[in-house]
């Protein structure tokens, strides 16, 4: 049974007590695993062009939609005329172009990429070039089998040359194409990074070229820092990351929620990799974006600011001097729970840090939103506020931990001791172990053990010893005869409910008369 001469034990109980901020970052890494695998759909990986006007539409009016059968476009295709092989491409692309069911297996099934690879290097058929790239494309869009197959075809090369193609529809449907073959996954990534592609893109970012075609630029890089098993290269990182600086200000919001995914995923990582995006100077663009209306900008720039703060202390600070803190608890209040879990995710790395960084989220006012949360948010979120409030329990000063107290903390979570969610449950009874811990320091246990009794904490802890699992109940065991046990109560009345704040001021006063400083001194803070 763990107990305060156990500290092993303790130690595995409690998995971030005797860790530094570090590790119980990177520990906060490994579980808010889920809440980032939730998100990574929001932006796509592959997209597909469906548009049903292609640039010689005018022309198609006048002479008549060809539509052939699919052994007609096979036929097609391996024509020695230009106009035929046209015909059939074209053919071939508005098949999978369909919004619903495109055959894009039967296509490729047929033996067809082999040519529409073949088509990308007729530069004097810029038409043909424009109806395989966007075959291509589509057929990029589907299962990974499928995006092997363009890429085993040998699409790769041929699209980046394109990427310096003078017209500019043909330039534009390869980076589509590009992309959707980056997004596949880190292998096809790598492929399009080695094909040399990047200096091509961002040829095209300097350029004049209307908005529509920096979306599909500014997500294929992207996609091609997209994946981490293994990451993109440090040399591709570092062409791309100037590009992303700069889109980082453009005015659409399509090209600002990409930059910020596209930042999201370099910062997804060690601590190198996101020294190589703060070291750009980001950081105050990514706040102020954070406070952006448009979900799809609020939520990759939340994301990657998140993900900063799982970093080193310094790095942590710097967001922090960003104003970091002016942001995150107005979106602990926002209309969508997953902001708010992204928010309280991000704050309870910040309360992972040094105990000046926890005194700068007091300053802030984080903790009655906070409170707020752990009160009426939906579980989801109450859970990134628990873990706020373990980091913010394990690595606070004894006056920290009043504050936390004195906003109100105690009852929400006593009333989550009820949960079946057995994790939570057990970081919960390490935070009240830790608040009744703090406060046998101070001498002020018995007045703790009171206010957590008339919030009913005490029948609830007391009813987690027949908990199923064993885990929680020795746990609820050794909190009630460490600090509830009969041969501790001194007859002491059990205060009203209403009367609980008096026994908070008095628990502050007593610390604070008992650690008045020395004259021309300043007292040094305890860790719990």
């Amino acid at each position: 049974m763990p107990t305060l001469e156990a500290p092993e034990e303790r130690l595995r109980k409690f998995k971030y007590r005797g860790k530094d901020a570090s590790m119980r970052r990177q520990q906060r890494i490994a579980v808010s695993l889920e809440l980032r695998k939730a998100k990574k759909d929001e932006q796509s990986l592959k997209r597909r062009n469906i548009t049903d006007v292609s640039p010689d539409a005018s022309e198609q009016q006048t002479k008549g939609t060809v539509s052939l059968t699919l052994q007609e476009i096979i036929n097609g295709v391996n024509a020695s005329d230009p106009e035929l092989c046209f015909q059939a491409t074209q053919a071939a692309r508005k098949m999978l172009s369909r919004e619903k069911n495109p055959p894009l297996k039967l296509i490729v099934d047929a033996g067809l990429i082999p040519r529409l690879v073949e088509f990308l290097k007729s530069s004097l058929h810029p038409r043909l070039q424009l109806e395989a790239a966007w075959a291509l494309t589509n057929i990029a869009s589907g299962t990974s089998e499928l995006t092997r197959a363009v890429v085993d075809g040998g699409a790769i090369q041929p699209l980046v040359e394109l990427l310096s193609s003078p017209h500019m529809t043909v330039c534009e449907q390869a980076v589509w194409a590009l992309g959707n073959i980056a997004g596949d996954g880190p292998k096809f990534r790598d492929d399009v990074i080695l094909s040399d592609a990047i200096p091509h893109l961002l040829t095209l970012v300097s350029s004049s070229i209307p908005v529509t075609f920096l979306r599909n630029i500014t997500w294929t890089l992207s996609n091609l820092c997209r994946n981490k098993n293994p990451y993109p290269s440090d040399h591709a990182v570092k062409q791309m990351l100037p590009a992303l600086f700069h889109l980082l200000w453009h005015p659409d919001e399509e090209v600002l929620s990409d930059t910020c995914w596209a930042l999201s995923y370099l910062t997804d990582g060690c601590d190198t990799r996101i020294s190589q995006v703060v070291d750009t100077g980001v950081l105050p663009r990514l706040v102020e974006l954070m406070s952006s209306s448009e979900l799809n900008v609020l939520t990759p720039s939340l994301r990657t600011v998140g993900n900063i703060v799982t970093g080193t202390d310094h790095q942590t600070q710097l967001a922090l001097d960003a104003g970091i803190l002016a942001v995150l608890p107005q979106l602990l209040t926002h209309p969508r729970s997953s902001i708010q879990k992204e928010a309280a995710w991000a704050l309870s790395n910040v309360a992972a840090g040094p105990r000046q960084h926890i005194q700068q989220l007091i300053a802030c006012g984080v903790l009655p939103p906070l409170v707020a949360v752990l009160e009426n948010g939906e579980f989801k979120v109450q859970k990134e506020a628990v873990w706020t409030v373990a980091n913010f329990t394990n690595g606070g000063t004894v006056d920290q931990l009043i504050q936390l107290v004195q906003a109100g903390v105690l009852e929400p979570l006593i009333n989550l001791l009820t949960i079946p969610d057995t994790k939570i449950v057990l970081i919960i009874l390490d935070i009240l172990f830790f608040i009744l811990q703090a406060a046998e320091k101070i001498s002020q246990k018995e007045n703790m053990c009171l206010l957590i009794e008339g919030l009913g904490g005490i029948d609830r802890i007391e009813a987690l010893q027949l908990h199923e699992n064993r885990q929680i109940a020795l746990t609820a065991l050794n909190i009630t005869e460490r600090h509830f046990s009969e041969e501790e109560e001194t007859g002491t009345t059990l205060p009203a409910r209403d009367q609980g704040h008096e026994f908070l001021k008095h628990l502050t006063n007593t610390y604070q008369s008992s650690t008045t400083p020395k004259s021309g001194t300043r007292p040094k803070e305890s860790p719990l």
